[in-house]
């Protein structure tokens, strides 16, 4: 499987989700444990943000070139504060612009993929937040994922909605049937092998999505724990690698995978960047 590529999200090391972290930092720690690329993720401002301009992106590829990296993909945090699928208009439409200018950044990094939450029914770690209902998230996110479509597709960049614990697209049925509604190969699925645990198997979605499948997230989940605290260093949860692999393999997946582990650990951090990269390249058989 060496030509999946071993990828590391920068929510990875101290400082990423808080758009602290320098990027240099985040590449030079990336080539130093083994990755072949990496995930930068948008935040509103920082290290990282929405004023990010093209110069920026090509000193950062550049460096990224000269120490054997790439970015594929590129995420972002900014879908908890507004999202396609908001409650209010003025959140709705902010939402469109902030998803146009991660776009045309993702593009300027030479990502293929932008990770997409199009918006939530509730956000488990938010309880102060409303919770919004099932038909108008998946009403609005449709809306609003049309509309930034045709950027999308100028700049050569899919989004990919990724499942998370938002109590929305809960099964792989529900997604594909979401999916399948805008008929675009820049609309797909960033699969998170953990997050599913809770309610299904990453190997099944795997099945079902086969080529909407865009991107995927490497974590693991202890099941008998159930919260948030359920996860766990890799090959320490519940997620079944031999099936998963076989699955990816199944439906000629040869995107990046990447490790998002969230959180880093309280002492030396570098220690889980270290441990995700040989548990990864086990995974994918390069031991």
């Amino acid at each position: 499987m060496d030509m999946i590529l071993k990828s590391i999200n920068y929510w990875s090391m101290p400082g990423g989700l808080e758009g602290t972290l320098d990027v240099s930092a985040f590449l030079h720690a990336a080539k130093r444990h083994g990755y072949d690329a990496v995930e930068l993720c948008i935040g509103e401002s920082g290290a990282f943000g929405l004023d990010t301009d093209e110069a920026k992106c090509a000193a950062i590829v550049a460096e990224a070139n000269s120490l054997g990296l790439t970015i594929p993909s590129t995420a972002s945090g900014l879908y908890w504060a507004r999202a396609l699928g908001d409650s209010t208009e003025s959140a709705r439409t902010q939402a469109v612009e902030d998803l146009k200018k991660m776009l045309q950044i993702s593009s300027w990094l030479g990502a293929k993929t932008h990770l997409t939450i199009p918006g939530a029914v509730e956000v488990f770690f938010l309880p102060e937040r409303e919770i919004v209902d099932y038909a108008h998230v998946w009403k609005y996110a449709t809306e609003g994922l049309k509309q930034v479509l045709p950027t999308a597709e100028a700049v050569g960049v899919r989004m990919g909605i990724e499942n998370v614990w938002n109590k929305f697209l809960m099964s792989p049925i529900e997604m594909k049937t979401f999916l399948d509604q805008f008929n675009s190969p820049f609309i797909g699925s960033y699969l998170d092998v953990a997050n599913i645990l809770p309610f299904g198997y990453p190997e099944q979605w795997l099945r079902i999505l086969g080529d909407k499948i865009v991107g995927i997230h490497f974590k693991d989940f202890r099941k008998a724990v159930g919260t948030i605290e359920g996860f766990v260093d890799l090959l320490e949860g519940d997620v079944n690698w031999p099936e998963l692999m076989k699955a990816i393999e199944e439906i000629g997946y040869n995107g990046p995978v990447v490790g998002e582990m969230i959180p880093y650990y309280k002492h030396h951090p570098d220690v889980r960047l270290a441990n995700t990269s040989r548990a990864m390249d086990a995974i994918l058989g390069r031991n």
